[in-house]
């Protein structure tokens, strides 16, 4: 489950990572009550207006501004609440702003100049271990600076049976070139964040920039969080942060009725079984020629109702030309399957795209012929093969 920015903040700063500052705001009136409330509590003057979308690169599409008095506070606020922003994480349509926050200036003047920093924790899954990534190179696109300089990139693992070692700390704080009072926060830093990444069960942690201010503090700027799905469990508080806005509606809808979905960019909508069993019949329908377009696992209970309720969600989007139904019946008979669909194909009515239905297992041979003898305009499949070879002959 991703967050907004100032959700992770709260996370950050509940565990002792100290954060810039900032109050959410859904209007340009709640903007400016909330810089002048910033005002009164820090004294800044200035202040940062981000765009709450979950996406980043915010900047870029014009998302984050700073507004220098509270007449450029209400006039950014309005418009960049309700517009659709397109960043380089965003589809070409743009995700539309909701909320914004209104954030503290902490560039501010002082003894020494502020520097940027990238900081980030997430799992090694090569290594099985937990990896803080960290570069001077803080503002930055991180893909851009493993690509054109890389040795600019450190990486600290940590040892789940003993967790973040001070000697780790510091040892981040020399590689960033840091001294004095900088580096003793920057210690303190790493070792908050490292805690909060670990007991909120999140999955990433990242932080770009992490702020040496003038005065050698050391602040997140922006937060960009990830919480493992599965242990939203032990979180209630951090599920009410969920903001559907932000979701693909149709996987919203699919995890509702305990569907497992995702829509991707194809023409082939694929209902399978099975994680692994989808990831091949993802494979089978590119070499077929076509793309898929979802990734649907229906479970172990494939009956009339699921299967209906399958459809519906394939033939929501638009450009599916085919669907590919793949089901191995090892816990679920194959003829439970197979009427299943005859019975959601006759209750939905005239279904226009061709279907091909591969089913294998138990009982394999009573579903085919339910399917052959259905009259429907369904093709059914033995092979793998077969199943590719009708895939690709309806994309023709």
């Amino acid at each position: 489950m991703n967050l907004h920015e100032y959700q992770g903040k709260e996370i950050l700063n509940s565990f002792g990572v100290e954060i810039q500052r900032g109050i959410v705001a859904t209007t340009p009136a709640e903007a400016v009550l909330a810089a002048k409330k910033l005002t009164e509590d820090t004294g800044t003057g200035w202040h940062v207006i981000k765009a709450q979308v979950h996406a980043g690169g915010r900047g870029k599409g014009g998302g984050v501004k700073l507004a220098k008095n509270l007449e450029q506070v209400e006039q950014i606020a309005d418009d960049i609440i309700g517009m659709m922003l397109i960043t380089p994480q965003t589809s070409a349509e743009g995700k539309k702003v909701n909320q914004i926050l209104v954030a503290e200036d902490v560039y501010y003047p002082g003894d020494s100049e502020p520097e940027e920093y990238y900081i980030s924790v997430l799992l090694n899954r090569g290594t099985g271990k937990n990896m803080i990534m960290y570069s001077t190179e803080g503002g930055m696109d991180i893909e851009t600076v493993a690509e054109e300089t890389p040795h600019l990139i450190f990486t600290e693992e940590i040892d789940p049976a003993v967790g973040l070692l001070g000697f780790q700390a510091r040892k981040i704080a020399f590689n960033l070139g840091l001294s004095g009072k900088a580096f003793k926060q920057m210690t303190k830093f790493v070792s908050a964040l490292y805690k909060a990444y670990l007991n909120s069960d999140s999955s990433m942690f990242e932080i770009n920039p992490v702020l040496k201010t003038s005065d050698d503090r050391i602040i997140a700027v922006d937060a960009k969080v990830s919480i493992d799905d599965n242990a939203l469990f032990r979180h209630p508080d951090y599920v009410a942060m969920r903001d559907l806005r932000e979701e693909n509606a149709i996987e919203v809808e699919a995890s509702e009725v305990g569907l497992n979905y995702v829509d991707l960019d194809g023409n082939v909508g694929c209902m399978v079984n099975g994680a692994g069993l989808a990831m091949a019949t993802m494979d089978l329908i590119k070499q077929a020629g076509g793309e898929p377009a979802n990734f649907l696992d229906v479970g172990g209970t494939a009956d009339a109702e699921r299967v209906e309720l399958a459809f519906k969600l394939i033939l929501r989007d638009p450009n599916v030309k085919a669907i590919l139904i793949n089901i191995f019946g090892g816990i679920v008979r194959c003829d439970r399957v197979a009427q299943g669909i005859v019975d959601a194909y006759k209750n939905m009515g005239t279904i226009k795209v061709p279907i091909i239905v591969r089913l294998q297992g138990t009982n394999a041979d009573i579903a085919k012929e339910l399917i052959d003898n259905s009259g429907l305009d369904v093709q059914s499949a033995v092979e793998f093969k077969e199943a590719a070879d009708k895939v690709q002959k309806v994309l023709a």
